[in-house]
């Protein structure tokens, strides 16, 4: 884990703390979960391609042929 130190405006700083609050968890989880999130999208535009790399039909089509066939229930039913 690294440290970083960073200068925000009060204004700004204000704002995390209040909604840290909100959120119940410290403004250090919040600005945490709030880079995750705002680094989320470009990670998800390479994760289907670099799991298709890794795919393997032959598993994929032995995995499937281990579900049992059973009717849809009539609530997913199309």
């Amino acid at each position: 884990m690294r440290i970083i130190s960073i200068r925000l405006p009060t204004s700004l700083h204000e704002g995390i703390r209040e909604a840290a609050r909100r959120e119940e968890t410290s403004v250090k989880q919040f600005i945490a979960a709030a880079t995750e999130e705002k680094l989320a999208p470009g990670n998800t535009e390479e994760c289907p391609t670099k799991r298709a790399q890794r795919s393997d039909r032959y598993q994929f089509e032995a995995a499937l042929s281990r579900v049992p066939d059973h009717p849809a229930d009539p609530d997913d039913a199309i």
